[in-house]
């Protein structure tokens, strides 16, 4: 992105990470051979008596010291010079001193390329990590003018900021903080540099002659040159200014709105005040000059008048310094002093939504991990459940923000609906989504923030609106669901925010809790049934026997219901019972009555199964007459591949099985008898939720059956009706067939536009 040389990039960036008093620095840098050298200077606090030199303490240590250099590195390619300034006392001399030449190490290249692609890609983060450097540098001045308040004397101001060219290109980044002698410059720049924290803590103050020093470097050098400066105009009173020189591809980084959006976006919240240089305006009135002719006729009336001077309103444009960030964030306070209504309008803020959250929580985590955060429950959700990726957690560093695109590093998928911020201050600044993915701080950050957000959503179960947790699970509902396939170690957290329809819940959703507790004394297991809509749910035929004993039943009409379930197994050591299975017992059975009627109707299983022979995978005595579907999941388009593990269960007390039974033994191949197993099976097939495989062939049969039982029931003596005219020239059935239709229902014809119904 910037296009001054790399290594005067990382120079930048280092000389934040260290820091010196009772000396100047300074650092320049330059794009090519053919644009002259912009001086860049680097100083330090005078501290005229006591002539001390100061290390810079680091908020964080880095690492092998890389990310000293790394921070300026990545603005490689867009920058074709910098100027780094620092304040210093006056020097009289005014020659200005030979420049010492010096050579890079060779480590450096090739290590600042493997950081600026593997970290940065993100041209406009540059902005980020200098103001990042620049609260660095304040924050060392700061701490060592605790012990030192000579370092404060020439003012107490600590502040950061920006002042763009935007038709030069150029970006100018000015902090109050502290900077490099001239031998750190050379340790920082030309080298990889370490930790100042431990430099800090092992070195003694060494005395030094106040000199402000400007460090050189053309672009795509291999070596670097540092002078002392000598020109007052271009001495501060204090810290460091770093003037970047844009390429003319990136000189929009150098629009003044540009650069305020960028400060809003990632360092909204650094603990100095960001002041960014922007274009204002205020109304005011000025005179109009006056037509001379109209002056002239006005004049010639004869009874002059005394004239108003014309006015108009102008807008008169001015430049001037603009506080542009805030620098305490809403986390940093004490949720004990935050109303609700200033945490909505946070959330309405941040995430662009026009509705309340329907929950919040505001917690600090202490202890092997720390970090602060806010979490919000929506009131409705955009998200897709099968999208991983949301921008829906704003992660900050040391108040600085670094992303909210993430693919699960922090929320598991189920919980990506969670909206927040967490600021922690255990990870590094150049954080990226391979650190986030191995990192151990992320994944203790991951599991408290998962506790939290069912903490949360617990509380709006527990609310006394019931409709609040009714809107949550409209909304939310699936993503739980499908919490209990991908999470089993949270299962105890989610199954009590679970909700299903019931045999006994007239329509509304009951929680698990609230199952177990309407369970009789003697019921051991939760029962369930699953189905594609509630209406077939609660006329299913297994529902009968529990019906009976007033056992309460789970009605899953939704596709995940059931799969959730089954992963849950059990509830507060309840198991899970699927009421449609083969083998269920409610503590009923009598196991002689059943051997005697299996034997007294083995010869009708035997027979049915001969008739249905690859429809169904056996024919069981049954206290129910069904079609066991249980292998399915509810899943109906699996019945093809299942159709062969059909398990018919036939019920012996009931009269139509009675009849069979007695035509199995007496007359097996009655037509009339096999004609009603076959009716008996396809209505068994619908009741159990199945379709039958050929539907106008299982009417007809119907239709033949009622024939039998109604012909000539309601005749006058048995007398036949008279046909009518239009009976009797009545059109073929469709097909050709002259056999006239039972009945037939058909769609309406659509109406025509302008037709009358």
């Amino acid at each position: 992105m910037l296009g001054a040389s790399r290594r005067s990039l990382c120079a930048a960036a280092a000389a934040r990470s260290r820091a010196a008093a009772g000396a100047a620095s300074a650092v320049s840098a330059d794009a090519a051979a053919s644009v002259p050298p912009r001086p860049v200077s680097n100083g330090a606090p005078a501290a005229l008596q006591q002539q001390k030199r100061l290390l810079s303490v680091l908020a964080a240590p880095k690492v092998g010291g890389t990310s000293n250099m790394a921070s300026l590195k990545l603005m490689d390619g867009a920058l074709v010079g910098r100027r780094y300034e620092s304040s210093a006392a006056a020097v009289d001399s005014t020659d200005m001193p030979p420049a010492e030449k010096h050579e890079y190490q060779a480590e450096v290249n090739r290590l600042m390329d493997l950081i600026v692609h593997s970290l940065y890609s993100n041209k406009e983060v540059f902005l980020r990590e200098l103001v990042s450097n620049a609260s660095d540098a304040l924050d060392k001045l700061r701490y060592l003018s605790v012990t030192d308040p000579e370092l404060l004397k020439d003012g107490p101001e600590l502040d950061i900021r920006i002042q763009t060219d935007k038709d030069n290109g150029i970006v100018t980044i000015t902090d109050s903080g502290i900077g490099m002698t001239k031998q750190e410059l050379v340790d920082s720049l030309g080298t990889i540099a370490s930790s100042g924290t431990a430099k800090l803590l092992c070195r003694q103050r060494a005395q030094n002659p106040i000199t402000e020093y400007v460090w050189e470097e053309e672009a795509d050098s291999s070596s670097y040159t540092i002078r002392e400066e000598n020109d007052p105009e271009k001495l501060i009173p204090r810290g460091t200014r770093l003037t970047l020189y844009l390429k003319r591809d990136d000189k929009g980084f150098a629009h003044p709105e540009r650069i305020q959006k960028l400060v809003q976006n990632y360092s909204q919240f650094v603990s100095f005040p960001i002041y960014t240089w922007q274009e204002k305006g205020f109304t005011k009135e000025v005179e109009v000059d006056e037509d001379p002719a109209e002056t002239k006729k006005e004049g010639d009336a004869e009874t002059p008048k005394e004239t108003k001077k014309k006015t108009k309103t102008v807008v008169e444009k001015y430049w001037d310094w603009e506080l542009t960030n805030e620098t305490q964030p809403i986390w940093l306070r004490n949720p004990k002093e935050i109303p609700t209504e200033e945490y909505n309008e946070f959330f309405k803020k941040t995430f662009n939504e026009y509705l309340d959250p329907l929950a919040s929580s505001h917690f600090t985590t202490e202890g092997e991990v720390e970090f602060r955060s806010i979490l919000f429950v929506p009131s409705t959700n955009k998200e897709d459940i099968t999208d991983r990726k949301t921008k829906n957690i704003k992660l900050y560093v040391k108040r600085v923000f670094i992303s909210d695109d993430f693919d699960g590093e922090l929320f598991p998928r189920y919980l990506s609906f969670v909206k927040g911020v967490v600021d922690s201050n255990d990870l590094p600044l150049n954080v990226s989504r391979e650190i986030l993915q191995e990192s151990r701080i992320v994944r203790i950050m991951r599991k408290r923030l998962v506790r939290k957000a069912f903490d949360m959503i617990l509380g709006i179960s527990c609310s006394e609106n019931r409709d609040d947790y009714e809107r949550f699970w409209e909304n939310y509902g699936k993503s739980l669901k499908l919490g209990v396939m991908e999470d089993k170690e949270n299962h105890k957290r989610i199954a009590p925010l679970l909700r299903f329809f019931s045999s006994q819940s007239n329509d509304e959703l009951i929680s698990l809790d609230e199952y177990v507790e309407n369970m009789k004394p003697e019921q051991k297991d939760i029962y369930f049934v699953a189905a594609d809509s509630l209406t077939s749910a609660k006329n299913a035929p297994f529902l009968e026997s529990l019906t009976e004993k007033e056992y309460e039943v789970l009605l899953l009409v939704d596709p995940m219901d059931e799969v959730a379930i089954q992963n849950l197994g059990s509830y507060k050591e309840k198991k899970f019972v699927d009421i449609s299975k083969e083998d269920l017992d409610l503590g009923d059975r009598n196991e002689e009555r059943e051997k005697e009627i299996k034997q007294e109707f083995s010869q009708t299983c035997d027979w049915i199964k001969k008739r249905l022979g690859e429809k169904v995978a056996r024919v069981d005595i049954s206290n129910r007459l069904r079609l066991m579907r249980a292998q399915s999941l509810g899943d109906t388009s699996s019945l093809d591949f299942m159709r062969s593990r059909r398990v018919f269960e036939i019920n012996p007390e009931h009269e139509i099985i009675k009849s069979l039974n007695v035509a199995c033994r007496n007359n097996p191949d009655d037509p009339e008898a096999l004609k009603a197993l076959d009716v008996l099976f396809e209505t068994a097939l619908i009741s159990s939720g199945f379709t039958p495989d050929n539907p106008a062939e299982l009417s007809g049969k119907i239709y033949d059956m009622m024939s039998s039982a109604i012909a000539g029931k309601w005749t006058s003596q048995g007398q036949v009706q008279p046909v009518s005219p239009t009976q009797e020239h009545a059109a073929p059935a469709p097909g050709g067939s002259n056999e006239p239709l039972e009945a037939e229902v058909v769609e309406p014809e659509p109406v025509e536009s302008g037709q009358q119904k």
